[in-house]
């Protein structure tokens, strides 16, 4: 039994439970391991921390206690330890008020004092609080009629207003109409009374209109017509707001409305017909009755553009001016009739009597502007125009074409007529758009209804009238499809005429307008061009197949040059390929189709070479083979040189000399071809095609002619092989002598070594020289001997020398089995070209021979140098001369 110290004893009774010594354990521990006081994931686990009671704890200040909230919150607390903690907060509150009385006792004391007497206070002042909240409600009543009373009346004086805004609106309205039949001089018998207020008006409205001659003049009238215009458009934008509030005023005056509409658009169409007849008729006016006179023009296109009546104004351009013109121009036998001048507008003055004429004025007579002749050889067709000359003009310019003449007197009569009037519509159009009059409303109620905003004078006016007029009078001759050169001259006139007439339109949205309009699609479909290029293509296929017929028989020799074609089948095609894109035949919107025939074309001839290829059949020397395996039969030799053992027939010459220039002939029209076909490229076609994009890009296009023109190329192989074999032939028939050598050396008498080489050699290159023309004369290939010289003699050079190795490695053969029959079959030491005896007969021939060979070889390496051959490049030819040089046997295969 331990005994504990009273320091100890009395610590463990102040902490039974040894929480300091716990404390510090852990502690210590924490600090020791500091890595492994937490958990790995980051997580802790604290221990509850205890809140001792205070004021803030939200259980004890909720306005409601609730018991068993209070103790889950200190579920960690004993009953026992719960109970001496509140208790413990009691006596801390019971200590807070007590300070709290005795802090602040003197103000307790002095409250209790000062309440004493204040209830009867507060009783008094209650009394009278009842009386004043009635007379306050009373007061509210009140006021609130009166309002309800002035809100009302401010609702009926609303009502007023617009019923007086409404008057005054029909007022205006009742005003405008009665003022509108004032200005345009319309009665209305029905009427009994007019007001008083209108009657002054009226008298002085009818004075001016009837009494006053000056008002009736051009010039007042036209002013007169655009003051009732601005008034009418007034008069349509009030009966439109009237309108909306369901006034039956407007409909009872509607048909005034509908009158005064159709009196208006009568005066100002009779105004604008004699304005037309003045100023672009035939009547003669001077210069300053001519200005005076447009400021009239302006006022009336001004005022249809006021009123919206657009497509009005044109049918009177139509009437008036152009359907006269194009009556006595355009008409059957308008190309057949001869054209008259077309006079211009002269300064003078009309001696017949004119309504504008000027009877004051005292101008002196100016001299005449030159009048418009019909047409002028190698002249502008616009000689005269106030505008920029046409690009398109000097299409115009044939003097013996009677489509071009009517078409240059139409582009006249545009010019001296509608110019100006195209600039002052257009002038207004743009004023208009630019600053919108606020008045103007749609008149489509009023049976004008408008096709767009806007005059449209070129393709409305003069090209509905023209077009039609062309194609209804002179279709039969313009569309001509049946006659391609007629019709192209027509198609080209045609299209420089519209060209030239869209250079005249005042804007670009005129243009626009003109491409778009019905008559100008059906003029363009009526050019049947499908059916243009179909007899064109087959005018140009015909000729093509017709020359393929033929036979490939060139005219004599190729020429010495590659400028020229040789056969008739290239220069067909070449033909076709020009006519394409010649100006003759071409037409832009076509552009797609001869594109087309043009790959066509260059694919027919690519088919038709091939053809010529596999018919010319050389199988019997067997020329790809021979060219591929470098090796020539001797069955396959003859000998074209006279005095020789195997010579040929003159038949089988003349049949490969056929061939060789039948193949040249070919291979230097490809030739000729491909570079004259991608020359036309870049000179016509590529500027010819349309943009890239609608030939899937300019690129692409490209690549299909060079495919075109590759595939051609591909067939010179061939016949390339099959020359190389001919001459081949040719050269290795002299080869033949080689076998001979041992005979012809031990036949002579003289032992001594040669000196020279055999003169046969230099027949061996021979018919090298002659085909491309070295040996003085013109050769067949003397055409390509630029690009084929080299290629072909270091081809043939090699085929020689492999040949040559054959004989030579037969000559040693045929040594050593000679040498070996004579010694017998015990000495079958080789000694051909070395033998150690020199007394030796056999010794002194195998020199002799291979000395002749030495000699020949080199011959033949000199004879190869004068055609720009290296020898030393040529394998065949080094194998052949260490083949002469050695003493040792062949090889036997």
């Amino acid at each position: 039994m331990s005994v504990l110290s009273p320091a100890a004893s009395s610590s463990s009774s102040a902490d039974p439970f040894q929480l300091e010594r716990l404390a510090e354990e852990l502690a210590t521990r924490e600090l020791s391991h500091p890595a492994q006081s937490y958990p790995q994931d980051g997580s802790s686990h604290d221990l509850p921390i205890y809140t001792p009671l205070s004021h803030e704890n939200p259980f004890l200040s909720a306005e409601k206690f609730d018991v068993e909230a209070f103790l889950l919150s200190r579920s960690h607390t004993s009953l026992q330890d719960l109970r001496a903690e509140l208790r413990d907060y009691l006596a801390t509150l019971k200590e807070e008020l007590v300070k709290l009385i005795n802090d602040d006792y003197e103000a307790f004391i002095s409250l209790s004092t000062d309440l004493k007497g204040e209830g009867e206070r507060l009783t008094g002042l209650k009394q009278p609080l009842g009386a004043l909240k009635s007379e306050i409600s009373l007061s509210k009543t009140e006021l609130r009629a009166i309002q309800d009373e002035i809100m009302l009346k401010l609702e009926q004086r609303t009502v007023i207003r617009e019923e007086k805004a409404l008057l005054h609106l029909l007022l205006k309205i009742s005003e405008s109409v009665t003022r509108l039949e004032s200005l345009l001089s319309i009665t209305n018998p029905s009427q009994d009374e007019e007001p008083v207020e209108y009657e002054q008006f009226k008298v002085s409205a009818t004075s001016n209109t009837t009494e006053n001659t000056n008002e009736r003049s051009p010039a007042n009238k036209a002013k007169h017509l655009n003051r009732a215009a601005a008034e009418y458009t007034q008069l349509l934008y009030h009966a439109s707001k009237a309108r909306s509030e369901n006034c039956a005023f407007v409909d009872e005056i509607q048909w005034k409305i509908d009158r005064i509409q159709s009196s208006l658009s009568s005066d100002l169409d009779a105004l604008f017909a004699s304005t037309l007849s003045a100023i672009a008729g035939d009547a003669k006016l001077s210069e300053l009755e001519k200005n005076k006179i447009l400021p009239d023009l302006t006022e009336c296109i001004r005022t249809y553009d006021v009123l919206g009546l657009w497509r009005d104004a044109e049918e009177i351009l139509r009437s008036e001016v152009m359907r006269p013109f194009i009556k006595k121009t355009v008409f059957t036998g308008a190309l057949s009739a001869p054209h008259s001048p077309l006079l211009p507008h002269t300064p003078f003055r009309s001696s017949m009597g004119s309504g504008f004429s000027n009877s004051s004025s005292s101008m002196p007579p100016r001299t005449p502007f030159t009048p418009f002749t019909a047409f002028s050889t190698q002249q502008s067709a616009f000689p005269s125009l106030g505008k920029t000359k046409s690009p398109y003009s000097h299409l115009l310019d044939d003097s013996d074409d009677p489509l071009a003449k009517l078409y240059t007197q139409i582009l006249r009569f545009v010019e001296r007529d509608f110019s100006s009037i195209m600039d002052i519509a257009e002038k207004v159009s743009v004023k208009s758009r630019s600053s919108t009059d606020p008045f103007q409303i749609d008149t489509a109620e009023n049976g004008r209804k408008r096709d767009g905003l806007g005059f449209d004078i070129v393709a409305n006016v003069i090209w509905n009238e023209l077009g039609k007029a062309i194609m209804d009078d002179l279709g039969g001759f313009v569309f001509a499809s049946g006659r391609p050169d007629e019709f192209r001259k027509n198609y080209e006139i045609t299209q420089a005429f519209i060209r030239s007439l869209e250079f005249m339109a005042p804007s670009a949205q005129s243009v626009q307008s003109m491409r778009a309009h019905p008559v100008y699609s059906m003029f363009e479909k009526r050019w049947q061009l499908p059916v243009y290029f179909q007899m064109r293509w087959k005018e140009i296929v015909s000729k093509v197949e017709d020359a393929l017929a033929l036979p490939v028989e060139p005219s004599g020799k190729p020429p010495g040059t590659a400028d020229s074609l040789i056969t008739p089948q290239a220069t067909s095609v070449w033909v076709a390929l020009t006519a394409c894109w010649s100006a003759e035949i071409y037409i832009p919107e076509l552009s797609h189709r001869f594109w087309r025939l043009t790959l066509q074309l260059l694919s027919r001839y690519r088919v038709w070479l091939n053809d010529v290829v596999q018919d010319t059949n050389y199988g019997s020397l067997n020329s790809v083979n021979t060219i591929n395996t470098g090796k020539v039969s001797e069955a396959n030799t003859r000998s074209p040189t006279p005095g020789l053992s195997e010579r040929p027939s003159l038949e089988a010459f003349s049949a490969d000399e056929s061939l060789l220039l039948r193949y040249v002939s070919l291979i230097a029209d490809i030739k000729t071809l491909q570079f004259s076909t991608m020359n036309l490229w870049q000179e016509e076609i590529c500027i010819m095609l349309p943009e890239p994009d609608e030939l899937d890009g300019d690129g692409k296009s490209l690549d299909a002619l060079e495919n075109a023109v590759d595939a051609l190329s591909a067939l010179i192989r061939p016949m390339s092989s099959t020359v190389i074999a001919v001459l081949t032939e040719r050269c290795i028939v002299p080869l033949n002598a080689v076998k001979k050598i041992r005979t012809d050396l031990r036949a002579k008498a003289n032992k001594q070594l040669p000196t020279e080489p055999h003169p046969w050699i230099t027949s061996v290159l021979r018919p090298l020289k002659v085909f491309f023309g070295l040996s003085g004369k013109d050769g067949i290939g003397a055409v390509l001997k630029t690009e084929y010289l080299d290629p072909w003699s270091k081809q043939i050079f090699e085929n020689v020398c492999e040949k040559y190795i054959s004989h030579v490695s037969t000559l040693k053969k045929a040594e050593e089995s000679l040498r070996r029959l004579k010694r017998g079959p015990k000495n079958t030491t080789f000694s051909l070209f070395g033998s150690a005896n020199p007394r030796d007969v056999e010794g002194r021939d195998e020199e002799r021979i291979r000395v002749r060979l030495i000699l020949d070889v080199e011959a033949l390496r000199k004879d190869a140098e004068t055609l720009g051959i290296i020898p030393g490049d040529s394998e065949a030819f080094v194998v052949l001369s260490n083949l002469v040089q050695s003493n040792d046997p062949p090889e036997t295969s």
